[in-house]
Formats: C-alpha cells, sequence, structure tokens
C-alpha cells in the first residue's frame, strides 16, 4: 500500500479513504470512486502526505479512475436532472397527501440510481410515490431519512454568530451535546437561545465546554466563604474566563477580586 488519499464528496461531508493505485493525485483533484450507493464523484481532501499509513489496518478500496472533463460535465448534467426530479416529488408528496419532506436529491454517476433524503415524523407509506417517480426519471428511486441535524447541514443557513452554519461548513460528524454544557457554561438556560437552526442544542455549546471545567476547577463554590484582605466574605458569582469571583462582604458590599488576592478558599 503506497498511499491512501482522503476523498469528499460535498463542502462538509465525511471523508472516506481509498488507495489512489499509481495516479498522482493533488488538492481538490477530482476522482471516480465506487461506494455504497454506486460511481460518485468526489474530490482530493487528503494527499498520501498527509495521512499516517499506520492507522490502517488493511488496504481501502481503489479509486476507479482520475476524473475526466466528461465525468465533470456528467455529473453537472445529472445534478440538473437530480434537481428536476426533486422539484417532481416535493409535487407528488404533496398530491398524495404524505407526511414528510423532501431535502434533496442526488443522482449516482451512472444516472441508474437516484437518492431522495426526507425527513418525517412518523412511518409514510412510500409505494405510490416510488412507483410515479420511478416511472417519471427512469431510475431506481431510494428514499433515505435523515434527521433534522442532517436536514440543516444540507440546507445550510445562517447561525446565531452571524456566520454559516459550522455543519454545513466545516463540521464533519455530530458529537453530542446536552443542558449540562450550557450550565456549565452558566448560560441562559432558554431553549430558544440555546436552539440551533435545526431546533437541537447548538453544537457550539461544546466548543469551550472542557476550558470552562478547567477553568471552574480552581473558583470557590457559590455561598462558600473565603477570606480577603478586606475580611471574612462570601462567594457571590464566579468569573471562570477572568479567573476573578465577586464575594459579598460582612457589612453587606460586594466586590470583585482576582483569584491571586483570595487569604483563603474552599475550591469547587
Amino acid at each position: 500500500m503506497a498511499g491512501v488519499v482522503g476523498i469528499r464528496f460535498s463542502k462538509a461531508g465525511k471523508i472516506q479513504y481509498y488507495d489512489p493505485g499509481d495516479e498522482e493525485l493533488d488538492i481538490n483533484d477530482y476522482v471516480v470512486v465506487d461506494t455504497e450507493r454506486g460511481e460518485e464523484l468526489g474530490y482530493v481532501a487528503i494527499t498520501p502526505s498527509q495521512i499516517i499509513m499506520s492507522k490502517f489496518k488493511s488496504a481501502p478500496p481503489p479509486i476507479v479512475r482520475h476524473a475526466s472533463r466528461e465525468d465533470i460535465e456528467e455529473r453537472d448534467r445529472l445534478r440538473a436532472d437530480a434537481d428536476k426530479a426533486f422539484q417532481e416529488c416535493k409535487a407528488l408528496v404533496r398530491e398524495l397527501r404524505l407526511e414528510m419532506k423532501p431535502v434533496d436529491a442526488l443522482f449516482t454517476l451512472d444516472g441508474h440510481k437516484l437518492t431522495i433524503s426526507y425527513t418525517a415524523d412518523n412511518r409514510i407509506d412510500f409505494r405510490e410515490l416510488l412507483q410515479r417517480l420511478g416511472r417519471n426519471v427512469r431510475a431506481r428511486v431510494e428514499l433515505r431519512q435523515i434527521g433534522p441535524r442532517d436536514e440543516t447541514k444540507k440546507v445550510g443557513g445562517m447561525g446565531r454568530c452571524g456566520r454559516e452554519l459550522c455543519c454545513s461548513t466545516w463540521l464533519v460528524e455530530f458529537q453530542p451535546v446536552s443542558m449540562r454544557m450550557a450550565k456549565e457554561q452558566d448560560l441562559p438556560l432558554s431553549p430558544a437561545g440555546l436552539a440551533g437552526v435545526c431546533g437541537r442544542l447548538r453544537c457550539c455549546l461544546r466548543y469551550e465546554y472542557e476550558q470552562y471545567r478547567e477553568l471552574k476547577r480552581g473558583l470557590p463554590k457559590i455561598g462558600s466563604k473565603v477570606e480577603t484582605a478586606q475580611g471574612p466574605a462570601t462567594v457571590v458569582v464566579g468569573h471562570p474566563l477572568k479567573q476573578t469571583i465577586t464575594v459579598r462582604l460582612e457589612d453587606g458590599t460586594w466586590t470583585e477580586l482576582p483569584m491571586t488576592e483570595l487569604l483563603q478558599a474552599s475550591p469547587s
């Protein structure tokens, strides 16, 4: 196994690994490869020089070929055909009154298979939809159900930060996100405020979670007693990023102090 290349099929899609054989490939070169769906066109995201070969226990599948201009033109033509089929699918869903939402459509490079992604809350009887759509597009039609996060990844959009969504630009895989992560960062526990475009907890809640946990380890708990140069005090608020705490002195006044100025504290 002389080398391995990482191939991506969409902007923030999962990378799959292939053996380039004798082909000399650079970043963003297009190749044709076999996938579980059939032949697809992908582009090189990782070159052999960037991959640690010891991580592979067996040889990955070989690429079919370096993509030609004809392959790329065929890909573009099939994208246009897939868009027409997608619009037809949406019209049929409305006509048949199916409780589902088509998200996107994609042909394999040989045009023999059309995969339509959709979301739905309940089980759907697809038989008539598949029959009518299959006759019109003259290809095998496969319906693939996806979740809200995968739908948002495909559709894209803007986040609360004003930037394009992480999932549709660079985030390859979704990681678990919990309310505990929001609590650890002292964020307002408002479902609307913590939800992303997909309606689930925002992926970015986990980005700084571990850093907040580490920074808060050195802070005394809220309500604990500490000794300061101004006398005994009670911790009211901790500020992890600044490594300071707000305390209430015995005379009732509040003041913010750096952790380095505490004479005695009980770490959380």
